[in-house]
């Protein structure tokens, strides 16, 4: 059987490519990208070697072999470990919304499906909803029948939607945003289920869905006794 995980990767805006093309040669062929801003004090940006804060944050689903693979491509080819590079690391994926969607974003890796999470007791999901541009409304309308409450968008760019036609029997656009949404774990399925069924791959949103285990959470009080209530 095979773990999942998604593998984050942190980097200078102007390595991007780089890194997408090492993850491409290494199985790694669909993910997205956002930009964002390092927020270290200067004197910690000096100490590591880092020139600017413009960032890119890379989204990959990986299995336990090809993070084996792909972990010392990292120190051999993009010499990660040398400052100004980057980091990556890996959280694990505890379900994927469909199997066409599980085919596609692990493309070119070998996945044997085994139990859903590697943490048994967490109380709390985060879905990591991927829609096309401007379809957010439509996937928190689904999601919010079902008692879900808010969620949070950031605007990426998906590679590897060339892939798309062959594992999904679709065709898909490059311009992204995720949806990032905490729910309860009893509410997971159901959430999840919501929303492959309103804005899933057959709607113009085209929506792919997956969750990772919460260990712990705080501000979210409210929602807990609302939902005693």
């Amino acid at each position: 059987m095979s773990e999942l995980y998604m593998m984050v990767t942190i980097t200078n805006r102007q390595l991007t490519r780089k890194f997408v093309e090492c993850y491409k040669e290494n199985g790694a062929q669909v993910g997205s990208v956002t930009v964002g801003m390092g927020t270290a004090a200067n004197e910690i940006l000096d100490y590591f070697g880092l020139d600017g804060m413009e960032k890119s944050v890379l989204f990959h689903l990986v299995t336990d072999a090809a993070w084996r693979q792909i972990k010392p491509a990292l120190r051999k080819k993009m010499q990660i470990d040398f400052p100004g590079m980057g980091i990556a690391f890996i959280i694990p994926v505890s379900s994927v919304g469909g199997k066409k969607a599980l085919n596609y974003l692990t493309c070119g890796q070998e996945f044997v499906k085994g139990e859903e999470s590697t943490l048994k007791e967490t109380k709390n999901e985060l879905l990591v909803v991927i829609a096309n541009h401007g379809y957010t409304e439509l996937v928190m309308d689904a999601a919010r029948e079902v008692h879900a409450a808010g969620g949070t968008v950031i605007h990426a760019k998906g590679t590897g939607t060339e892939n798309a036609q062959q594992f999904l029997g679709v065709t898909l656009v490059p311009e992204k945003e995720m949806l990032f949404i905490v729910v309860k774990s009893e509410q997971k399925n159901s959430i999840m289920r919501a929303i492959m069924e309103k804005a899933g791959l057959e709607s113009k949103a085209q929506s792919i869905v997956f969750s990772l285990p919460v260990t712990d959470t705080a501000g979210m009080r409210l929602m807990e006794e609302m939902a005693e209530t």
